[in-house]
């Protein structure tokens, strides 16, 4: 036997354990030695069962990912010949899953013809996440041991279920309390005692009580809404409907084509992209890995107001004592009632305890001196987006807080390094920029300023991830990666108004796109007046920077968004469905007469590539200056920080599947339109182009 596994029998008994770390995965050389284990198995007369085991850490976490579209990956016994092999055994074979079954895992488990789990073991078939099926039998084979609505909900979400509850699903034969391997050997001894042979979960029909015509033709209007854009929730109900439907090998057969169409597919792509660009964020050139950290023991955040309250609770969430401060023990108290307030909401749902919450809210101590904090490992500054107002809050922080408490500012565009010039401690400031709502959203934009130590940025970016954000590094300049691209995108979604676009029209192109919602509907979520001040900031830093003044308009008439229940639409407070609002629609009207701009009907298509294309052009102008380490980190600001459909895989790869060339094509078109001198195409865009390379190759 390889190293990977091992064989020992035990009264009769085989055991094969799986040790391929860290999660067990199905890699060719871990599906050799199982397929050798059960060969020797099956050919040893002293063995009256056999028990397939990985650790209590993991039975197998599924596919090696890294496999994918290699020759590996076809590599025999490929994961079907292996539950070919299990289904051909005539000894009973039982599967023992501790920690977790996941994707091909839990499909080899269920090629088991019994299952013992622990009670906390997760067991999940969680391929759609990465644009896929299961493709090794597990749609047809979970439909037969669950009933259907409870396998279509598993495949099609991803969710996993513990060992308890895959009991009661009868997924599982038995829950083992105490030692995993001790009491899976018990159980097949008990097989072999009672006489129980193997048992072929092939041999089942499917779980459906219901008429499989009327209960498909549901669970696919219910899927196709709540997977918009995304294929494979959709093929996983066909697979399924083909087990309800079809003999075990048809329907397996189908599975599998399916699932080698999805593999090959854009999105599955798009998403495994995904997968592996959030593992990257973390390589940073001249920072190794085993550069020392700093202790991030308490922490202090200056300003209790959304954003403010937001961050706070991201260092409950992780256990960290946390002061939150502002000026007026009104703005604190408001600020911790809000704190409190989302918590209570979470716990109404059911997703948080009651005693969790209680001890969350007793890590975040309200505070009005900012001294109060002074001994804290980071501040995080989340005060008025106004370069004095930042610049006086550093200067006071310099004086209080301790020698080496990082200090850090959630600014959204403005300059990292001037901010830090007005302490003594540059090599100590750091940008966190949060994005709102700052408890919800994963993306931590992290600012490395000139002066940064890099310990400071080590810190930060493992901070990042105790909070459980994507922390993505970024140079300093306006705006940073995400705000700087999203003016660019703003900036057209304007420009769209003013030739004939109507607010409602522009958004619902990107939002048919797969945005999760349109550039007008996200300025009212975000305020209008936010904008207004970044624009009334440019027309004196950047006066050639062109903006239609429509916003300017709309914000004018103190239409802020959702905050004062009219912006780009209109709303009826508390609920915040935007509204198409006949006074916009005449702003606009005025706007373009007294312009003197020419109407004209453009397509969604066209809608979609200037949004799109502006994003993609602004991109590489930041890859090219150093500001982005990688195309693949853009991407990922965009899929964690701005509702980038994640089946596109981020602008970068959406851009490298269009293919550059014909991205380049489409903006040198655009420069020849209206307002056409934006569009000033990126030299590392048209480089790449000419080459005939991509931005992630």
């Amino acid at each position: 036997m390889s190293e990977a596994a091992a064989y020992s029998v035990r009264d009769g008994i085989a055991v094969i354990t799986m040790n391929n770390p860290p999660v067990n995965s199905m890699s060719a050389a871990n599906r050799a030695v199982v397929g050798e284990g059960l060969k020797k198995a099956e050919a040893d007369p002293a063995v009256k069962a056999i028990v397939l085991i990985g650790s209590e850490k993991a039975f197998s976490g599924g596919a090696e990912i890294r496999e994918f579209n290699t020759e590996k990956s076809r590599q025999s016994p490929v994961l079907p010949e292996l539950n070919d092999m299990q289904d051909a055994l005539k000894k009973p074979l039982v599967g023992a899953i501790g920690g977790f079954a996941l994707g091909g895992g839990l499909e080899l488990a269920l090629g088991c013809h019994y299952r013992v789990a622990m009670p906390k073991a997760q067991l999940g078939l969680p391929e759609v996440k990465l644009g896929l099926l299961p493709g090794s039998g597990g749609t047809q084979r979970l439909p037969r041991v669950v009933p259907m609505a409870e396998a279509l909900r598993m495949m099609t979400t991803g969710t996993p279920v513990s060992g308890e509850k895959a009991k009661q699903l009868g997924l599982v034969d038995e829950v083992v309390q105490g030692s995993l391997l001790e009491g899976a050997i018990a159980f097949a001894k008990k097989l072999v005692a009672e006489g129980k042979g193997a048992k072929r979960i092939r041999d089942l029909p499917a779980k459906l009580d219901d008429d499989p015509a009327a209960f498909f033709a549901a669970a696919r209007a219910e899927v196709a809404k709540a997977s918009r854009g995304y294929p494979a929730p959709l093929e996983i109900v066909a697979c399924c409907e083909a087990a309800a439907t079809q003999p075990f090998d048809e329907g397996r057969k189908f599975e599998r084509a399916r699932f080698m169409h999805l593999v090959e597919g854009v999105e599955s792509k798009a998403m495994r992209h995904m997968f592996f660009a959030e593992r990257q964020t973390a390589k940073i050139p001249d920072v190794p890995e085993d550069t020392p950290t700093r202790e991030i023991r308490r922490a202090a955040v200056i300003g209790a107001g959304t954003m403010g309250g937001g961050i706070a609770m991201n260092f409950a969430n992780a256990g960290i004592p946390v002061s939150i401060m502002d000026v007026t023990q009104e703005a604190v108290d408001k600020g911790i009632a809000k704190i409190r307030a989302n918590y209570a909401s979470t716990v109404s749902k059911g997703r948080l305890k009651q005693e969790e919450m209680d001890r969350r809210m007793a890590l975040i101590t309200p505070v009005t001196d900012l001294a109060a904090g002074k001994d804290a490992d980071i501040v995080i500054e989340a005060v008025f987006e106004r370069m004095d107002v930042k610049q006086d809050m550093f200067r006071k922080l310099d004086s209080i807080m301790k020698p080496g408490a990082i200090l850090a500012t959630n600014t959204s565009t403005l300059d990292v390094d001037a901010i830090a010039a007005v302490t003594k401690r540059p090599q100590d400031v750091i940008g966190t920029h949060f994005f709102s709502p700052a408890n919800v959203m994963r993306l931590l934009e992290v600012v490395r300023g000139k002066a940064t130590a890099r310990d400071v940025l080590a810190t930060t970016m493992k901070l990042g991830k105790a909070l459980k954000k994507v922390p993505v590094v970024s140079g300093v300049c306006d705006g940073f990666i995400g705000n700087r691209m999203v003016e660019k995108y703003g900036q057209q979604s304007l420009f769209l108004l003013d030739e004939g676009c109507s607010p409602q029209q522009v958004d619902a192109a990107a939002y048919k796109w797969g945005m999760a919602m349109g550039p007008l509907a996200m300025g009212d979520m975000a305020g209008l007046d936010i904008g207004w001040e970044i624009r009334k900031r440019r027309y004196v830093e950047r006066p050639n920077f062109v903006y239609s003044r429509i916003g300017d308009k709309v914000a004018e008439l103190g239409r802020f968004g959702q905050k004062t229940g009219k912006g780009w639409y209109k709303y009826n407070l508390p609920d915040r469905k935007p509204i198409p609002d006949p006074e916009v629609d005449a702003i606009i009207e005025n706007y373009r007469k007294d312009n003197n701009i020419k109407v004209r009907r453009i397509s969604d298509e066209e809608i979609v590539e200037r949004l799109i294309y502006a994003l993609v052009n602004e991109a590489a102008y930041i890859l090219e200056e150093g500001i982005a380490l990688r195309a693949s980190d853009i991407d990922m600001v965009y899929l964690t920080g701005y509702g980038f459909p994640p089946y596109r895989g981020g602008p970068m790869f959406y851009a490298d599947t269009v293919g550059l060339p014909k991205v380049l094509a489409s903006i040198e078109k655009f420069s020849k339109g209206y307002m056409g001198e934006v569009w000033k195409p990126a030299p590392l865009l048209v480089k790449l182009a000419n080459e005939g390379r991509t931005f992630n190759g």
